[in-house]
């Protein structure tokens, strides 16, 4: 690193720019069309990484002649590993959004769907075993009370009080705070 560094303070900083400007003369449009083939025609993203491999070409200008291997290989390479570098940026990244559009892309919170799952739970558990049955066959089987009345061997207006008792027994349960986490 220290003989790199070395080697550029020898060389003048017109000789340099001169080097610089002979690099983009020459590599500055394949380089281009290149990146915008990775870019899907993304003019802006192409010019970005065409300007930063110039820049990173500028403080390897030593290393870019023709002894150490094709200049356009390197510098081809060196923008093909910007853009990559660049798409594996967005994966990685929640996706951004306009403040005006946040409203329509915002979505529900995932850990609410876990809490109702887990205080209809610890609801049913509290409730007597015939009561809960009636509740789960009205409301999670979507059963009818004659359904239900079939299935579970009563009378249909037992399984209607059953159904009315479960409800006010967990409406109470939830409002007297009694439910604690699992």
């Amino acid at each position: 690193m220290a003989e790199r560094v070395q080697r550029n303070r020898h060389r003048s900083a017109p000789e340099s720019d001169s080097r610089l400007r002979e690099l983009m003369d020459t590599y500055q449009q394949p380089l281009l069309r290149y990146a915008q083939r990775l870019t899907d025609g993304d003019t802006g993203r192409a010019e970005d990484a065409v300007q930063e491999a110039f820049l990173r070409a500028w403080k390897h200008l030593d290393r870019l002649t023709g002894d150490h291997g094709s200049v356009l290989g390197w510098l081809r390479r060196v923008v093909h590993n910007l853009v990559m570098d660049g798409y594996r940026m967005r994966k990685a990244r929640p996706t951004e959004v306009d403040i005006e559009n946040a409203a329509e892309v915002a979505t529900a919170d995932p850990m609410a769907g876990v809490v109702d799952s887990l205080l209809v739970e610890q609801v049913l558990h509290r409730l007597w075993p015939e009561h809960r049955a009636a509740l789960v066959e009205t409301y999670l089987n979507d059963r009818t009370a004659a359904e239900i009345s079939e299935t579970l061997g009563v009378p249909v207006g037992t399984v209607k009080s059953r159904v009315h008792y479960a409800l006010r027994a967990a409406r109470k349960a939830t409002t007297n705070h009694l439910l604690c986490a699992a």
